[in-house]
């Protein structure tokens, strides 16, 4: 998180952290139809047991430089759901959330399908007919 952007105005500097940048592509990751959640995985996983605080940047990694930013989203995907679409949708909202609202320059959203959710199974009830 020492890596931020910094921008000139005329009444002083704008930092935009890469933690900042981290959960504004995890909520527009997570706005897209298929996305389950995001993976931590087991680092993020022990931070949040020990903190006890919801990390809002769970499951991204971002690098921002002096004008651009890449980031890394390890996401979990609903059973059923076409891969290659979803990815191509969390990578368009995220291009356009970060971009909207940091005016950074994206280079590249890479995402990896860490695990696929299955469908909850309801309790069936059976009827016993006397």
């Amino acid at each position: 998180m020492e890596e931020e952007l910094r921008e000139e105005l005329d009444m002083g500097i704008v930092k935009i952290s890469d933690e900042v940048v981290g959960v504004i592509a995890g909520l527009a990751a997570a706005e897209i139809k298929g996305v389950v959640g995001m993976s931590a995985g087991l680092t993020g996983g022990i931070t949040q047991i020990l903190t006890g605080k919801k990390n809002l940047s769970k499951g991204v990694k971002v690098n921002v430089g002096e004008e651009s930013a890449s980031i890394d989203l390890f996401v979990v995907i609903e059973y059923g759901i076409r891969i290659p679409d979803v990815a191509s949708q969390v990578q368009e909202n995220v291009r356009k959330a970060v971009e909207s609202m940091t005016g950074l320059t994206v280079s590249a959203i890479n995402v990896f399908v860490q695990n696929v959710a299955l469908p909850k199974e309801e309790g069936r009830v059976e009827d016993i007919q006397d």
